[in-house]
């Protein structure tokens, strides 16, 4: 089960062969502000939460754009009163932005600690949700909402 999500499946899958025009990969893609270094957000994601680059590009006037990988994706769907569920469990009341990230990690309160020492604001501690996992949320590099999730069982 995902971690930000406690609540059950409301119905199950209908078929485990995807369909021929199944999606096939889900890419994030975060615009690093103007002004900001984008190395060090790069350093933030690749370096500090353990993202392997995949490919890079570099481009005319300085473009660059850096592929990372993420491991397994997957598209979190919640209505109001589930995010508000979450926001209550995992910050105590505070909001999530209307995209917030959750990446699975092996230790999340190390993970946290590594990531609040290179420049994440810590938006609320590591703590064991109803679902069985240790969730932390930050505010990461890019202004990218983070809730970095340890599964206990």
């Amino acid at each position: 089960m995902d971690a930000s999500n406690p609540a059950t499946p409301a119905t199950p899958p209908t078929s485990s062969t995807p369909a021929p025009r199944a999606v096939r990969q889900l890419r994030l893609v975060v615009s690093v502000p103007e002004g900001a270094d984008f190395d060090q957000v790069l350093a933030f994601y690749r370096d500090v939460l353990g993202m392997p680059e995949q490919e890079a590009y570099e481009g005319e006037d300085d473009a660059r754009v850096v592929i990372l990988d993420a491991g397994r994706a997957t598209l979190e769907l919640s209505n109001p009163a589930q995010v508000r569920l979450i926001d209550r469990v995992e910050t105590d009341g505070g909001t999530s932005a209307p995209l917030r990230v959750a990446l699975e990690v092996d230790d999340s309160a190390a993970t946290t600690r590594d990531a609040v020492a290179a420049g994440a604001e810590l938006v609320a501690s590591p703590r064991e949700t109803p679902w069985r996992s240790l969730n932390a949320r930050l505010e990461g590099p890019a202004g990218l909402q983070l809730t970095l999730f340890q599964e206990l069982d």
